[in-house]
């Protein structure tokens, strides 16, 4: 279960990014005063790094540690490729000037309408900005940002969901090679001018991971890889049997909660996205911190639902720090918590080198051959 954005602390290379100081897990207690997260905190999360409120002094009954992000970059498409054991050592484009000319009029002639826009942006304030424009001229309104993203903006009262979900799979298609973006992003919005809301029918449509995964060794095998939230669209559709979008956190868990009571055997992968997208992109730590103690609140019933055999592992894919000046995703640590019925308890997992360590103890689990990177904490947490 991947806690979108919620990093624990800067990378070494944090620098490179422009990310010096960002911890979004430790930062957000600071600005808030303090978080409460008991159950979190009972799974060691408080002796991960030191974040207000959280005790790092009490028995904990999960598996705790945090980890490095070997990819280049800082983005969803990287973090979660990374956890199935696939590490990105060609960083995805990005476009700090926006999208060449050429590209946008190619785009351009492909669904037969103009665009808006054309620049990095947060997502919010740039229909604030251009959607009253768009109205009036039905025309799409495309940004990017600091990750290597083809955002494509609309109201749904002029561009219905359907049709903008088929433009942006243009785009997908069109974006190749030296233009391959990580990912083409579907944005709708409504409401009025000064009053435009975003909606929970965002679409990611991913570039295709470029080598195996753990998702496609275990397909292979006929072992259930169930997506929920992005996990799809992060992969393309592929490695994965069954998938179900989200239209917030608790949707997202409830979500895991029934697949949980139906599968016997098998693999579920769930991402959480509104800490990323509500609270992180749009600087608000205290709906951050509001979202972390709602997710807490309903930990219990998850841990509660997990049988004998079942392995249950909370990370983030990297950070999104609230109180910084930017807006984009941090090259952050990631927290690593594993717990489980018959699992042992208290146990440093450490500082991890990848978060391919995931993939790895995946693998191992299911007997798989894995993808050569990260390395299993498998034998760490059971029992001999």
């Amino acid at each position: 279960m991947v806690l979108d954005s919620c990093g624990i602390g800067e990378l070494p290379d944090a620098d490179q990014y422009g990310d010096l100081g960002s911890n979004t897990l430790v930062n957000t207690a600071r600005a808030v005063g303090r978080l409460h997260l008991p159950n979190l905190e009972r799974l060691g999360l408080g002796k991960i790094d030191l974040i207000l409120g959280v005790s790092n002094s009490i028995e904990t009954s999960g598996n705790y540690g945090k980890m490095a992000e070997l990819s280049i970059g800082k983005d969803s498409t990287a973090g979660h490729w990374e956890m199935t054991g696939l590490v990105l050592k060609k960083p995805f484009p990005v476009y700090p000037q926006g999208f060449p000319k050429v590209l946008i009029e190619k785009f351009e002639q492909a669904i037969g309408k103009k665009t808006l826009g054309n620049y990095p942006a947060s997502g919010t304030e740039i229909i604030a900005r251009l959607g009253e424009e768009h109205l009036r001229t039905g025309n799409p309104i495309v940004y990017t940002s600091a990750d290597s993203v083809f955002q494509i903006a609309a109201h749904q009262e002029v561009l219905p969901l359907k049709e903008l979900y088929q433009i942006c799979q243009t785009a997908r298609e069109m974006l190749v090679g030296e233009h391959a973006v990580a990912r083409v992003i579907a944005r709708p919005f409504t409401g009025k001018p000064g009053n435009f809301a975003r909606t929970a029918d965002r679409r990611d449509f991913s570039i295709q991971p470029l080598d195996q995964t753990i998702l496609d060794q275990l397909v292979t095998m006929g072992i259930e890889v169930i997506g929920i939230g992005k996990i799809e669209d992060l992969f393309g559709g592929r490695g994965i049997t069954k998938a179900f979008h989200t239209q917030s956190n608790r949707d997202g868990v409830n979500q895991t909660l029934e697949v949980m009571k139906h599968l016997k055997s098998g693999l579920i992968f769930t991402s959480l996205v509104d800490f990323d997208t509500l609270w992180g992109h749009r600087n608000d730590p205290v709906g951050f911190a509001r979202g972390l103690e709602e997710f807490d609140a309903m930990l219990p019933v998850i841990l509660d639902s997990l049988t004998e055999d079942d392995l249950l592992i909370l990370t983030a894919d990297h950070g999104c720090d609230p109180t910084t000046p930017s807006t984009d995703h941090s090259r952050e640590y990631v927290p690593l918590l594993v717990c489980g019925k018959s699992l042992k308890q208290g146990v440093n997992l450490g500082v991890r080198q990848s978060l391919a360590d995931i993939g790895q103890t995946v693998a191992e689990i299911f007997n798989l051959k894995g993808t050569g990177v990260g390395k299993s904490f498998l034998s760490q947490v059971i029992d001999d």
